[in-house]
């Protein structure tokens, strides 16, 4: 049943996004008339993870200058690591100016998006783990004149903010089906593991868990994704727990501790997570990790850079007021060998 809710929208939403992909050419091909060629290169920075990537010498400057906020400091780890890669590779593309900054405390990454608006940007891209607390932020840059592209968390309520469009997946729909999955494989008391606390987006995947695995008991406990020993830690308390037979982690480097937490316990619990990772993949092929739900972050740093430019450009906006999505897909041992080619290629 839950597979037929709003397939007509995510059916749009998908000609959506490979619209946006087929305009990002268009827009490369004619976005800077009267631009200078000047080649600006990729620099990253210790302190705060700043990564400023522009195009190289052969596509045309446009002076745009894009911030993408978003809410952790590390832009190299398993997950925003291959964002990165994606604004990088569209910045390129449409010759742009691009700065990826992050801090996982909502209160420092609102403050950030103050800071861009200081700094007179052309566009923010910002993550949406909160609506509540990055509302108004979002309503300062717009009173400003800056658009601005939410992505990842909050397609189901970006539409409350000033923002012009969401990239992204719908996290209750993902949840729904990995539920789903883990029922059908036999999961009677499934343990999800949230790892930041105040992301909503965590809650609604274990609310979509819960939903999807009908008939079955899903408990929830919290971990600090920045202490991994901690986390493996209370994970391997928890399978102890000999009914437990299913467990499904929010983030790659968790489910990785998870699946050493299931052996060293003892636990025959079936593992699944969301995202994906070199060892996660690794893990998926071994047989100890069911399969990761990939939401594509790739398209994620990629497609609103996009989605700002043709903006800035021509007023154009892609959705219809309905979020991008980029994901649900899912990766087991039937296509895992064809994922980990886009891993290393770093679009995975």
């Amino acid at each position: 049943m839950w597979r037929n809710k709003g397939r007509g929208i995510r059916a749009k939403q998908g000609v959506w996004a490979a619209l946006l992909l087929t305009l990002a050419l268009i827009a490369a091909a004619c976005g800077g008339a009267a631009t200078t060629t000047t080649a600006v290169s990729a620099t990253t920075a210790a302190e705060g993870t700043t990564t400023t990537a522009a195009a190289n010498n052969q596509v045309s400057q446009t002076g745009l200058k894009f911030d993408l906020i978003f809410h952790d400091k590390d832009a190299s780890g398993t997950f925003w690591g291959v964002m990165k890669n994606g604004l990088d590779a569209a910045c390129a593309a449409q010759g742009v100016s691009c700065t990826m900054i992050g801090d996982p405390d909502i209160t420092k990454q609102a403050a950030l998006v103050d800071t861009s608006i200081a700094n007179g940007v052309d566009g923010i891209i910002l993550t949406l783990p909160n609506v509540d607390a990055l509302r108004d932020a979002i309503q300062r840059a717009a009173d400003a004149g800056i658009p601005v592209v939410t992505i990842n968390s909050g397609s189901d309520v970006f539409a409350t903010t000033a923002a012009i469009a969401h990239v992204g997946q719908d996290e209750f729909i993902a949840g729904q089906g990995a539920g789903k999955r883990l029922a059908d494989d036999g999961a009677k008391n499934i343990l999800c593991v949230i790892h930041e606390a105040n992301n909503a987006a965590l809650q609604a995947r274990c609310d979509g868990v819960e939903d999807g695995a009908a008939g079955a008991t899903v408990k929830r406990i919290q971990v600090d994704v920045a202490n991994l020993d901690a986390a493996f830690e209370t994970m391997k308390t928890a399978v102890s727990d000999s009914s437990i037979d299913a467990v499904i982690t929010l983030n790659p480097d968790v489910s990785i501790r998870a699946r050493d937490a299931i052996g060293e316990a003892g636990s025959s619990a079936m593992l699944a997570t969301f995202d994906l990772g070199e060892e996660v993949l690794n893990s998926i092929e071994a047989g100890t990790i069911k399969f990761a739900v990939d939401q594509q972050q790739y398209l994620q740093g990629f497609l609103p850079v996009v989605q700002l430019a043709l903006y800035k450009q021509s007023g154009l906006v892609i959705g219809g007021g309905h979020a991008i999505l980029t994901g649900p897909g899912f990766v087991d041992a039937s296509n895992v060998a064809q994922v980990k080619d886009g891993v290393a290629a770093g679009t995975r």
